[in-house]
């Protein structure tokens, strides 16, 4: 019988005995996957969110195929009796003078029906060749060192065929040319059409059927970071479907390069400009005529490690075993062949793919990593930033001093080798030093003086559609979407990062007469990477060597091809900001995306399934209305499921606080927050908490400007030094790299007072909604037995950019409750920051905090029912503080006695 989720029938494979919830969870998601829905999933951390994914989808995964199989099995068995004349279908039709005769539609039914079988007789031998290989890497040891030792045998006579073209090149007079090999390498190729052909990706002709393989069922697995992915591997290793499952981690370049020479570049975007290019010269080594030309380049460098057999054997040992990024970077590093292309090629076979958000969220990374979602399973884990982060990828700014200084190393790069670049090549890098005029123009200055000389006499924001922008900019009448796609095509970029990179302020001696009206560029250039804001390359000398772990900036012109990407976008779709500060190269130019769904849209359309899931969800609206609403989907395509904590509900204590000890109310408006007596009251409740809370007490403040005011009070108060008797007090650092030593300190400290015991209770720590310690970093046990949020964190409402996406919303979206859209954004985007800073405090079972938010503004309605599920269900709202400060200390006295009691 088949196994369906609503027949309870579904048996989950688990590493234990799963929770209730999990077991919830697990048949919820069997559903969505089964119907074909779109699924938004809520487990707090702790629950065992992971697991339940894993568990949940793979066994939905293993049925789907194995109902496929049945299905594929009994239309062959189906077609095979017809063909035998079995079928009651085929029997006597009436006569029908209209209807096409007998022979035709037998003839067209039984064509059918050949294609069928065929089709399906193709698909179950791809299959079984498939799994055989497989199963023989799995098994057969002997081929891993057949491969090892034919690898030694190719590096040998690599070596060989070197030093014979050494000793030739040593006998022989080599041939004078104009421009010596670096410059060559320099030189843009000839760009032939802007409607020419794809040439491949770069394989060899007869590997493409291999690489185009089909594609079986499977899922999409993506979160934010690579740790995150690396840990979601760990624990599909140890899950029931660690050993039979094809699995296979995608990654940038930059995470899974093990050519040395390209890691070392440091940048994202040169290491992947220098791969592709090594790649293209790999290509046109071997489409060279065997006569050779006299323009013919030598020295291309060619990438070791792309062996298209040894990717072939990466990709097959990734396929028969587990292994996450790091664990293939050094499985690359034995075979000698690329972990990028090599996972790449791994796609189609496998049935579980690890990926990051941009990867699959960003269309023509997707399309480039060979990504296919035609009716396949996504998973969108830690999606709590989904919008913000598909609005990033697709957001793009720049500045005036980029914009100066590409122009001048493009015009430095023209004038180098005008007699050697082709036409088009000329047309287009004209067309780039247009625009790039015509936006220091629109910036309010000139291409021909110092951008950090040049003062803004109105400084101010602007806001422009798409087309506004360009018309104003007067580049209406350039085809930008050429452009884009000439940059792409012509790796101009790069060209010109090696460019600089070589010459430096000496390509200025190149420059031709005509242009020596220009030569002011290389004088204020000399300046820009002391004046600007660090971005900028200095050009008027050779590149220092960068500190040691530094990575060097790539040419600015790789951020103007993001921003030229982005103007390209629909017209309503997003905003240019026109930020006019200080001088021009202060100024910036910003694409804004307004409609984060026209690009989600695509995922939707073609996955079977997509599930966006998290540990806090709340509020859900913003994803409805702006992500899958907003794309076409239908509500009743969309099915919703959250569940609670797998503490006991008396391990939580979640209270709002109304007012203070003094019977101020407390209500951290913007008007009201800076008040005297409101920042008092505060401390007031934080020296009362410090009294009952055993070992650590986050306090979350709105912003890093409220946190020093507030600071600042209480040093002349005198009340700092009061909370510093009962607790050790910590600040959230403003630099990410000081994080780990803060928290390390922080964390000694609560475990020495526990131990050792004395005046002092544990510690406080003072962090920043939004910041570094707000989202990611646990406070479990007794490093957060207490959160406190001061106040509501409500979004900067003066900002042009959030003001214009409030207005967009207003014009797009329906009411809700009477509230507008713009209305409805700014709660949940203070809700959504509030419900991230307040989960960090419970992460297990055994754990138990109390959570205390400070703001009677907590108690309204519409602000109380977008807490999380799990919180609200136990959450007090007190109009006074003594009752609330009585449940508190109630709390924890009882929490006490029953750890004494569980060690006696």
């Amino acid at each position: 019988m088949d196994k369906t989720p609503q027949d309870g029938a579904v048996n989950f494979p688990f590493p234990y005995e799963p929770y209730s919830i999990q077991k919830d969870f697990m048949a919820a998601l069997y559903r969505v996957l089964d119907t074909g829905k779109i699924g938004i999933f809520e487990s707090p951390t702790g629950t065992g969110k992971s697991l339940s994914l894993i568990c949940g989808a793979l066994t939905w995964l293993k049925d789907y195929e194995e109902k496929k199989k049945r299905e594929e099995s009994e239309a062959l068995a189906g077609v095979h009796t017809e063909q035998n004349g079995n079928d009651p279908k085929h029997g006597t039709k009436p006569s029908d003078p209209i209807a096409e005769p007998d022979w035709i539609t037998q003839f067209v039914q039984n064509k059918e029906e050949r294609d069928l079988v065929d089709r399906l007789k193709e698909e179950q031998i791809k299959r079984k060749k498939r799994e055989a290989r497989l199963e023989e890497i799995r098994h057969n040891v002997q081929l891993k060192y057949a491969s090892k030792r034919k690898r030694i045998e190719d590096d040998e006579t690599e070596r060989l065929l070197q030093l014979s073209k050494q000793m030739l090149a040593s006998d022989g007079s080599e041939a004078t040319q104009p421009l010596d090999q670096h410059d060559e390498e320099l030189i843009l190729a000839e760009y032939e059409s802007d409607d020419e052909k794809k040439k491949g990706h770069g394989l060899e002709e007869e590997d493409e059927d291999d690489f185009e393989e089909d594609h079986v069922a499977k899922i999409y697995y993506c979160s934010r970071t690579h740790s995150q992915l690396a840990q979601f591997v760990h624990e599909v290793q140890k899950s029931p479907f660690g050993k039979d499952t094809r699995v296979v981690s995608l990654g940038s370049r930059q995470n899974l390069c093990v050519n040395e020479e390209v890691r070392n570049l440091g940048v994202v975007q040169l290491i992947n400009d220098r791969c592709t290019e090594m790649q293209k010269n790999k290509h046109e080594k071997k489409s060279e005529e065997p006569e050779g030309k006299k323009k013919k380049r030598e020295g291309r460098e060619i990438c070791p490690f792309y062996s298209y057999e040894q990717m072939q054997l990466l990709r097959d040992e990734t396929l028969v075993e587990v292994k996450d990024i790091e664990q293939l970077v050094t499985m690359g590093k034995e075979l000698k062949a690329c972990p990028y292309y090599g996972t790449r090629f791994a796609i189609p076979a496998a049935q579980l793919v690890v990926l990051p958000y941009q990867m699959l969220l960003h269309e023509s990374t997707r399309q480039a990593s060979g990504i296919k979602l035609k009716d396949q399973v996504v998973i969108i884990d830690e999606a709590h930033n989904l919008i913000d982060t598909i609005t990033s990828i697709y957001s793009s700014q720049v500045n005036g001093s980029q914009l100066c200084q590409t122009y001048s190393q493009l015009l430095q790069y023209m004038e180098r080798y005008r007699t050697r670049l082709k036409a088009k090549n000329l047309m287009y890098i004209k067309q780039i030093l247009y625009v790039l005029e015509k936006f220091v123009g629109v910036l309010g200055g000139s291409v021909n003086q110092n951008p950090n000389c040049q003062s803004i006499s109105l400084a101010g924001t602007k806001l422009q559609s798409i087309n506004d922008f360009l018309f104003q900019s007067q580049i209406d009448n350039i085809n930008l979407f050429k452009v884009q796609r000439y940059c792409m095509k012509s790796m101009i970029s790069r060209k010109l990062f090696g460019f600089m990179e070589r010459f430096g302020g000496a390509a200025a001696a190149v420059v031709s007469k005509e242009s020596q009206k220009t030569a002011g560029f290389q004088r204020f250039l000399q300046g820009l990477h002391q004046k600007a804001s660090g971005e900028a390359i200095p050009v008027t000398a050779p590149e220092e060597p960068t500190e040691i772990g530094q990575p060097r900036m790539a040419s600015p012109l790789m951020l103007i091809e993001g921003f030229l990407s982005a103007l390209t976008s629909t017209n309503k779709d997003g905003r240019v900001i026109i930020n006019k500060q200080g001088t021009v190269g202060q100024s910036s130019l910003k694409f804004l995306l307004l409609n984060p769904a026209v690009h989600f849209a695509e995922v939707l359309k073609e996955c079977r399934s997509v599930i966006i899931a998290g540990g806090t969800m709340q509020p859900v609206s913003d994803f409805k209305e702006q992500l899958l609403l907003s794309a076409g989907v239908g509500i009743d395509r969309i099915s919703e499921f959250s569940c609670g904590h797998v503490i006991p509900p008396d391990n939580i204590l979640p209270i709002v606080i109304c007012s203070g000890p003094s019977n101020q109310q407390l209500e951290f408006t913007y008007q009201k927050r800076d008040l005297p007596e409101m920042m008092d009251e505060t401390g007031r409740i934080l020296a009362n908490l410090c009294n009952v809370v055993p070992g650590g007490l986050v306090c979350f403040f709105a912003s890093y400007e409220y946190e020093k005011q507030v600071f600042g009070h209480w040093e002349k108060s005198g009340l700092l030094k009061r909370l510093a008797l009962k607790k050790k007090i910590f600040q959230e650092p403003k630099k990410a790299n000081q994080v780990e030593q803060v928290l390390a300190e922080y964390s000694k400290c609560i475990s020495r007072c526990s131990q050792t015991g004395g005046v002092l209770s544990g510690a406080l720590l003072f962090s920043v909604v939004g910041g570094k310690m707000s989202e990611g970093i646990n406070f479990s046990d007794d490093l957060g037995r207490c959160v406190v949020m001061v106040g509501m964190p409500y979004p900067n409402i003066k900002s042009p950019e959030l003001q214009e996406k409030m207005a967009y919303l207003d014009k797009t979206m329906p009411k809700t409750d009477g509230q507008s859209p713009g209305r409805v954004l700014i709660e949940n985007l203070c809700m959504k920051a509030v419900n991230q800073s307040i989960g960090r405090a419970i992460r297990h079972r055994g754990d138990y905090a109390s959570i205390v938010l400070l703001d009677n503004r907590y108690s309204r309605p519409s602000i109380y029912r977008k807490l999380p599920e799990w919180i609200r269900g136990s959450t007090q709202i007190k109009t006074a503080f003594g009752p609330a400060f009585a449940a508190i200390r109630k709390f924890f006295h009882e929490k006490k006695a029953q750890i004494a009691a569980t060690q006696c």
